[in-house]
C-alpha cells in the first residue's frame, strides 16, 4: 500500500467517480449524477476523498461536515482491492478531517442489506444506533 494516494476529488474526477461507484458502491442515491456530485465538490472541495493507486481510482468516501455533525457516505473500495487497508485509510483521512474541523462524532449511512459493509464499519470502530431511524422525503420529482 506504499503507493496509495489519498486526496480530495476535483471537478475533473467526477465522471471517473460516478463510473467507479457503479462498480464498487452498493445501492444508488438520488444524488448519484454529475450535478449532484459537482454540487458537493463546489460546496465543500475537501468532502469527497479519493484513494488512488498508480493513478487508478480504488476507493472513495464522502466526509461531509455541516458544522454540527460529521456524516460519512459512499465508502466504496474496488471489489478486487477490498480487505487491503484502503477503506481504513479513507476512513482515517475522513476522521482526521472531521477532527480538524471540530467534529466530535462521525456517523455513517450504511445499507441494512449490505452485510459486508457492516463488518467493515464494525472493524473500523463504528456501531449501529438502533434507537434512531432515518426519515426521508424526496424534494424533487
Amino acid at each position: 500500500m506504499s503507493d496509495l494516494r489519498i486526496r480530495a476529488a476535483g471537478l475533473e474526477d467526477l465522471d471517473a467517480v460516478l463510473a467507479f461507484w457503479k462498480v464498487a458502491a452498493e445501492g444508488t442515491s438520488i444524488s448519484d449524477d454529475r450535478d449532484g456530485v459537482q454540487r458537493l465538490v463546489d460546496r465543500d472541495p475537501e468532502a469527497l476523498i479519493l484513494a488512488e493507486e498508480d493513478g487508478r481510482l480504488v476507493g472513495t468516501v464522502i466526509a461531509g461536515f455541516d458544522g454540527w455533525r460529521c456524516h460519512l457516505y459512499r465508502l466504496a473500495v474496488h471489489p478486487e482491492r477490498r480487505r487491503q487497508g484502503i477503506g481504513s485509510a479513507l476512513l482515517s483521512a475522513a476522521e482526521e478531517r472531521f477532527v480538524r474541523l471540530g467534529g466530535r462524532r462521525g456517523d455513517a449511512m450504511v445499507l441494512q442489506r449490505n452485510e459486508t459493509a457492516h463488518h467493515a464499519w464494525r472493524a473500523a470502530g463504528y456501531a449501529p444506533e438502533e434507537h434512531w431511524r432515518r426519515w426521508v422525503k424526496p424534494l424533487t420529482g
